[in-house]
């Protein structure tokens, strides 16, 4: 048995090996050309619908590639569930990892957020496991590099053709000044401001509907705090503390407010920033230097789920605090 572990170890990093020395091969004799940078999602299709206020909707490239994390994530767990087997058989292959990878973060969760854990953990785990998906897929060679080409307005590549309708770009610039340049079908989703507004609003949103459902109506109290000025008139004696509190409290309650709002902000540019600065730094550098980007990879998976997992764990952080009772803890430090 051990031999053939260690066999099968040897002909794993021999295979590691020869696509590290494949990568710098085909960078070197392929060179790398930048693409064309924008922040907003390319539209690839024409308008579809419009919308009464929204206007006219195009199908995005990072729509669409967000459409293809979703495909993955749905394959992923058909694969778990029917890895899954019996009650006679135990769960093998996929099953395996999901069941490790799911048990250690359902501990953090259970860790942080105790009795509440059961609500937020499907919250945190599918806002992890879409967003570690969305940036690794980004990898894969089919992103940012096949798509439709057109006439660049200023410089541009020079266009040859593969096959009969089929053209690809190579890394010279056009002589006679008619360049091209690709809108790709794929592109990072967590390049796409949308992509991470949007998580973050339902994040922030969810936090709310937690606060809600552990506090009610008193929930909002932490933004709205009048409660001083209703209980100060019922004092006999004031002191100059009782005057000046309220004011305090609802100076405090507009901060909480602000800081709601921040949060989705935060959420959306810290994702949108890591993500969208790696992919400009990674076709910078490999453009320059062509052999070193299949390290940049490396990089690259090693970012994105990092970013994946702190958006993960401040959803947690945000949703357990949402749902701590302000009540209790002033009631202890009282005692």
């Amino acid at each position: 048995m051990e031999k053939e572990e260690a066999k099968g170890f040897g002909l794993n990093r021999w295979l590691v090996v020869l696509l590290l020395v494949a990568g710098v091969f085909i960078t070197g004799r392929f060179a790398p050309i930048t693409p064309h940078i924008q922040l907003p999602g390319e539209p690839i299709t024409d308008v579809l619908f419009t919308l009464p206020i929204l206007g006219p909707f195009y199908l995005t490239n990072t729509l669409l590639a967000t459409l293809l994390v979703d495909l993955v994530l749905f394959a992923i767990a058909f694969a778990v569930v029917r890895s899954m087997g019996d009650e006679n058989s135990p769960p093998r292959g996929w099953a395996n990892a999901f069941e490790a990878i799911v048990g250690a973060l359902y501990n953090i969760v259970e860790s942080t957020a105790g009795k509440w854990a059961k609500t937020i953990f499907p919250w945190v785990a599918t806002s992890l496991l879409l967003i570690l998906t969305a940036n690794w897929l980004r990898i894969l060679p089919i992103f940012e590099t096949i798509g439709w080409m057109h006439e660049a307005h200023e410089g541009g590549y020079e266009a040859r053709e593969l096959i009969q309708g089929v053209e690809y770009i190579v890394a010279e610039e056009a002589h006679d000044g008619h360049g091209y340049e690709i809108i790709p079908f794929f592109r990072g989703s967590s390049t796409d401001l949308n992509f991470t507004a949007a998580l973050a609003l339902t994040t922030i949103v969810m936090v709310q509907i937690l606060g809600v459902r552990a506090h009610g109506v008193n929930y909002f109290s932490k933004f709205l705090s009048f409660g001083s000025f209703f209980s100060m008139w019922r004092r006999k004696r004031l002191g100059p503390f009782d005057v000046i509190m309220p004011f305090i409290n609802i100076f405090v309650g507009i901060l909480e407010l602000i800081s709601e709002f921040a949060k989705v902000v935060s959420f959306s540019f810290r994702l949108l920033g890591a993500i969208f600065g790696g992919a400009i730094l990674f076709a910078v550098i490999t453009t320059l230097v062509p052999m070193v980007s299949f390290g940049i990879m490396f990089l690259e998976l090693f970012v994105g789920a990092v970013q994946a997992l702190v958006f993960g764990m401040l959803t947690l952080v945000f949703a357990t605090v949402a749902t701590i009772s302000h009540g209790d803890e002033e009631h202890g430090e009282a005692h």
